[in-house]
């Protein structure tokens, strides 16, 4: 019955509502900064809540901030489909990170509505709490305490850099109750499914709609500290020296040759942090620290690259004579997204009569915590240029349209929808 129903996406409303939201930001257009719970991000989970409650669906905030709207099915007991992202932004970011999958969801909700569409399974529209790790140094927040893969204690006792803790902060911006009360049952959602911006390049250079993601890489995360002895940059002769930017200098080349060597096209490791004290040009380099990030989509061979690495800079540091200490920070593991969900969302873009292909996120997203408790899958649309985390990251209409037209058919499909007006009334049949 779905495949006879006629869904459209006015994309006018979508791209006033992006642009709406993104005013709610501590820096002027046309960057972003919208920082977990900060006074911008509350105005911000304001303004959508009325646009929800505007569309008949049903709002409620779990303790940890988690949002959640849901349109009821005609069969509420059901397990629900459950759909969304986050409106968190890093500072100085763009407007469509994140929020495309959640107003896009909003616009896929209405164009089911005004097709005379009514689920059977409930559709939860759900803005999921600081995917960014901005504020507590800790990404997908929200979505790993829903998925149980954060202990609600220690979530609790993370502490931002004002030194204030999530329970602080929790108790000050009116989030009742006890985190332990927010994973999800084993039978909260028959699937889950995420629309999102690529991040990437490759849809808008092979000029493809829809990207179908398979796969989600993992992070994982690797903290380098080494201690050498400082002094004069003129006065220590180079025999004598213990520079503790040496080591630090050769691992970041090692780094870049593990993944080359070790690992598949799928493999990236990326020293994107390397803080050198005392920090002045005419002293030698006391004390070093670096932060390591390596993924791949295939678990054991991402461990693989992460334990050479770590050995790696444990004997640099040994070669140089300096103390050295190596953590790790997280290693969270990759998901594979269900048949079920790829399959919907191909049947939706020929429905929807968009090309598409199937293909892997490189960047990790909600969705990769949501597929450790139900079926999960997400959709791609091409940005301008691959460019995102930055003011200049643009989607155009069409594909903003595109993508909530196909998530509008893949949640008709997960959640059976069927037609509640006779054909001939207004129904788009």
């Amino acid at each position: 019955m779905e495949n006879f129903i006629k869904m459209v996406i006015d994309s006018d409303p979508l791209v006033t509502e992006l642009n709406r939201l993104a005013e709610f930001s501590d820096v002027p257009s046309p960057a972003v900064t919208r920082i977990m719970l900060s006074d911008s991000d509350l105005a911000a989970r304001k303004y959508l809540c009325g646009l929800f409650q505007s569309a008949g669906l049903e709002v409620r905030t779990d303790p940890a901030g988690n949002l959640f709207a849901r349109w009821v099915g005609t069969e509420p007991d059901l397990p629900a489909v459950g759909t969304g992202s986050h409106c968190d932004a890093i500072p100085h970011s763009g407007k469509y990170d994140g929020t495309v999958g959640v107003l896009g969801g909003l616009a896929a909700v209405r164009a089911m509505q005004k097709a005379g569409l009514r689920p059977r399974r409930s559709i939860d529209l759900v803005m999921f709490t600081s995917e960014e790790p901005t504020r507590y140094g800790v990404g997908c927040l929200g979505s790993r305490l829903l998925s149980g893969q954060l202990d609600p204690s220690d979530a609790d006792q993370l502490v931002d850099s004002e030194e204030k803790t999530f329970a602080t902060l929790r108790k000050e911006t009116n989030l009742r109750g006890s985190l332990g009360d927010v994973p999800l049952p084993g039978d909260a959602y028959v699937a889950f499914v995420e629309l999102h911006t690529e991040q990437g390049p490759l849809l808008e250079q092979k000029n493809i709609d829809i990207g179908v993601v398979t796969h989600i890489a993992a992070p994982s995360a690797l903290r380098v500290s080494y201690q050498g002895v400082g002094g004069h940059a003129g006065t220590v002769l180079m025999e004598g020296r213990r520079d503790a930017l040496l080591p630090a200098a050769k691992l970041v080349v090692a780094v870049d040759r593990a993944a080359r060597d070790l690992g598949s096209k799928d493999t990236v490791a990326t020293t994107g942090l390397l803080e050198v004290y005392p920090g002045a040009v005419n002293s030698i380099p006391r004390r070093t620290q670096l932060e390591i990030d390596i993924r791949d989509i295939a678990l054991d061979r991402r461990d693989l690259v992460l334990a050479h690495i770590a050995r790696e800079a444990q004997s640099l540091g040994e070669e140089h004579q300096q103390k050295t200490v190596v953590e790790q920070i997280n290693a969270d593991p990759p998901a594979t997204c269900a048949d079920l969900v790829v399959q919907a969302i191909e049947e939706a873009c020929e429905t929807a009569g968009v090309s598409h292909q199937r293909m892997i996120s490189r960047a990790y997203h909600d969705s990769l915590f949501m597929a450790q408790v139900c079926p999960t899958g997400m959709i791609f649309i091409p940005c301008r240029e691959g460019v995102s985390h930055h003011p200049d990251e643009f989607a155009s209409p069409d594909a903003l349209g595109n993508g909530a037209l196909v998530l509008a058919h893949t949640l008709c499909q997960l959640a059976e929808a069927k037609p509640t007006r006779p054909k001939g009334k207004g129904s788009n049949v």
